[in-house]
């Protein structure tokens, strides 16, 4: 029997564990789970964690996370990849699928049942990256398309349909260039060293051959001569004086040759791009064009915001960055804090709930030519009777479908007292709400590394390029759903107490983050309400580009939401002015002052008669 404290979870993942070490065929693979991203590093595998809950979805990611890394470790040898792996950033992208997929589909072949297994992870990763909502070949990536083709063609496998939707955004142009070469596949899948020169002869049918760089083989031939010239030249010869003549005829005669052969080779090059224009101007309409789409752009608020790499970010679910158990601690954790404010807090939410509530009761328009009869007025006729009787009607007065959203600042400076009064802060507020029938979101964003993560590593891998844009990986995590009961949600904000989670701070991209997530929903009124202590602060970033990159891009993203219109964004700074930032802003230094902003504020933008005054600071007296 299991000791009460025993995860249940426990016998399956030391089970998968061993399964993994065995399809890998390697008895010395350290496996762990973990909240972080999955990935092999040295002779760890870091497999998505499996909560004591062992929902069907977290045990199938697991498992499919599994067997796709086992399959890699079994079929891939690392010196043959690195031989023939191309240099540009777009060619390597696809080397990088093809590969991945090659893996997958050996393991398909040679053990079938990782195959389904494989199939979830995939749906898993397509679902994150929005691939079902795609809808033009522009905004889906071609190296994850021409990975899915080459693993649906080996394995003969339907994709996940999010999958399959990108693979068919851009099949017809990948098959329409590389037609030739993808007949080839079942030759060369089982052989690395033909599939790496198959993988390069399709990124030049694709278009991206200038990107890979030398061809190794011919490298090795290259120096395969130079031996053989070597050996010679060391070899005594007797008649040098006599082949002396003959090798100078031979040496002009070969530069004589090899003069011609380039000219041959130059006129064939123009030609050829005289023939490529010819017929790229004469494609017919509705045919995919010849060169790939540029990629869209990071921002919607400035197109020439770069991101160094997105491949690292992830959007987060709060219950999966903690057990349940350690979410019960953390949330009795903030419940102390919030004791000693009990009674304050409460007076404030109800005045809160108070003034929603009465904005929705209804109204009545008096002196009216027809409705009901209106009573009160009756004692003027009465007196009067030449005085016509009056009518009210009764009105309602326009409360719009709402949405809230609060975006919660997780950054290091929020740690201790200002992360306490945010997290009480979003407590009360999704409380009220609710009461009030309104919806309320709460979100928060910060960074899954100090100082760069995983994407300042590779960026230095790849030789340090200059202003590569926002380098860190993102974190962007999910306390309450709008559509979530603040009952279910309640132990996720305790996460907000969690040590180590808070840490850098891209104001702009989570800000622009949580309004693509308003914009999609259906309500008709919107509010953003921002919590923050201060300017986006990213070393990592700001050690490589302009020190106002991080600053200026939030700037952009507030101007075109405001521009916009579609939602209201208001925002509040804990401990720091933010008004330098935000139209309407508000300053406060503790959580009755917190709880008492959001009371005004909120009452304020439900009031149909509010008109916005000048911006509002709140300081502690005294």
């Amino acid at each position: 029997m299991n000791k009460p404290n025993d995860n249940p979870a426990d016998p399956f993942k030391k089970a998968l564990a061993e399964a993994t070490k065995a399809m890998a065929n390697e008895p010395d693979l350290n496996v762990s789970y973990s909240v972080d991203p999955a990935g092999i590093t040295n002779d760890t595998m870091r497999l998505p964690q499996v909560t004591r809950r062992m929902t069907r979805d977290e045990v199938l990611l697991a498992r499919g996370t599994a067997d796709a890394y086992a399959m890699r470790i079994r079929f891939h040898n690392d010196a043959t990849h690195a031989r023939y792996i191309p240099q540009g950033e777009m060619a390597r992208s696809l080397y990088e699928a093809m590969e991945t997929a090659r893996c997958e589909a050996m393991g398909a072949r040679a053990m079938p049942g990782t195959a389904g297994n494989i199939d979830a992870k995939i749906s898993n990763e397509a679902a994150k990256m929005g691939f079902a909502q795609i809808q033009d070949a522009a905004g889906a990536p071609l190296a994850t398309a021409a990975g899915y083709l080459v693993r649906h063609l080996a394995t003969g496998r339907d994709l996940p349909p999010a999958a399959a939707n990108v693979m068919g955004l851009w099949r017809g142009f990948i098959e329409s260039q590389a037609e030739g070469t993808l007949e080839n596949l079942n030759d060369v899948l089982d052989d690395q060293v033909a599939f790496s020169k198959f993988a390069r002869q399709i990124i030049d049918d694709l278009g991206y051959g200038e990107q890979l760089g030398e061809d190794p083989d011919e490298e090795n031939s290259d120096n395969q001569d130079d031996t053989e010239e070597n050996n010679e030249e060391e070899t005594p010869d007797t008649d040098s004086g006599d082949q002396s003549d003959e090798q100078d005829e031979t040496d002009t005669s070969e530069e004589q040759q090899s003069s011609d052969e380039q000219q041959q080779a130059q006129t064939s090059m123009e030609e050829r791009d005289e023939t490529d224009a010819a017929e790229e101007m004469e494609a017919p309409d509705g045919q995919p064009p010849m060169d790939p789409p540029p990629p869209a752009p990071h921002s919607d608020a400035d197109p020439n915001y770069k991101v160094y790499s997105t491949d690292f970010d992830e959007e987060v679910l709060a219950e999966e960055l903690a057990e349940p158990a350690e979410l019960d601690r953390l949330r009795a954790y903030l419940d102390q804090q919030l004791d000693p404010l009990k009674g304050a807090v409460s007076r404030l939410a109800n005045k809160l709930q108070r003034r929603l509530q009465a904005q929705q009761n209804r109204s009545w328009a008096f002196d009216m030519e027809e409705g009901i009869l209106d009573a009160g007025r009756l004692a003027r006729v009465i007196s009067n009777p030449t005085t016509p009787l009056s009518f009210k009607v009764e009105n309602d007065t326009e409360f719009k479908d709402t949405i809230v959203t609060l975006l919660i600042d997780n950054s290091g400076s929020m740690r201790g007292r200002p992360i306490s009064i945010a997290a009480i802060c979003a407590d009360v507020l999704a409380r009220t709400l609710e009461r009030c029938q309104v919806k309320c979101e709460i979100l928060g964003f910060t960074t899954r590394a100090w100082k760069g993560g995983q994407s300042r590593e590779n960026w230095l891998k790849a030789g340090r390029e200059q202003t590569p844009g926002r380098l860190n990986d993102l974190r962007h995590i999910i306390y309450k759903s709008a559509d979530a009961p603040w009952r279910r949600s309640r132990p996720n904000l305790g996460l907000m107490m969690k040590e180590g989670l808070l840490k850098e701070n891209i104001d702009g991209e989570a800000l622009e983050w949580a309004h693509k997530r308003m914009v999609a929903r259906q309500e008709q009124r919107r509010i953003l309400m921002v919590i923050s202590d201060g300017a986006p602060v990213d070393d990592s970033t700001l050690s490589v580009n302009s020190a106002s990159y991080l600053e200026k891009h939030l700037r952009d993203v507030i101007e075109m939401i405001e521009k916009r219109k579609q939602v209201e964004l208001i925002a509040i700074g804990i401990g720091h002015d933010v008004t330098r930032y935000y139209e309407r802003a508000v300053t406060i230094t503790d959580a009755e002052q917190l709880a008492g902003a959001i009371t005004e504020q909120l009452a304020g933008l439900f009031d149909p008669n509010h008109k916005q005054g000048p911006k509002m600071v709140l300081r502690r007296a005294g």
